[in-house]
């Protein structure tokens, strides 16, 4: 089941039909010709997907539609945390549970440096903006001229060679695949 929170963008062939949550993305996908397939794409991950169609344009709509949140109960509020286990030598435990506010606290606040520090933050969401512009890609312009010198310059954080490589290709193509190679 498709992330129903997420964006997606459709293609008619190399024109961008629709662009937004799944919901509104199927029914302009339901009023395209069919002659032409059309192609969906999630827009964080760059991969293609399929969908049913069937029925009419409340039924699909309401078929990707997030279900509404349910009302928040009284007391206090939950703040997303998840418990999980962590191993660690002894001398890490020792360590953090001298630590004032318990080794969770301890632990947060490390996993907080070094998210600000942002190296291995920004090398992650990199990857993954490429990986999602290298799928899109390959699924609509796998035989476009330039693709391979393309994806070598996607891949070496090279934008201005990208942009040249890909200069030619249809507009709406272009951009998207621009776009999700963008941190």
């Amino acid at each position: 089941m498709p992330d129903l929170t997420q964006t997606y963008t459709a293609f008619l062939g190399d024109r961008r039909i629709a662009s937004g949550l799944l919901a509104e993305v199927a029914v302009a996908v339901k009023h395209s010709p069919a002659d032409t397939p059309v192609l969906i794409f999630n827009d964080v991950t760059g991969r293609p997907l399929d969908l049913d169609m069937r029925g009419s344009d409340d039924e699909v709509r309401a078929r990707y539609t997030p279900p509404p949140e349910p009302p928040r109960g009284r007391g206090r509020p939950k703040l997303g945390v998840v418990p999980r286990e962590v191993t660690l030598l002894p001398r890490h435990w020792d360590w953090l549970t001298g630590q004032p506010g318990g080794a969770s606290n301890a632990i947060r606040k490390l996993v907080d440096a070094a998210r600000r520090e942002g190296k291995a933050e920004t090398t992650a969401r990199t990857r993954a903006a490429n990986e999602a512009a290298y799928h899109f890609m390959h699924a609509v312009a796998g035989d476009y001229p330039g693709y391979e010198e393309a994806t070598r310059a996607l891949f070496a954080s090279d934008r201005a060679r990208l942009e040249t490589e890909i200069a030619h290709w249809p507009h709406d193509v272009r951009t998207h695949a621009l776009r999700l190679a963008t941190v």
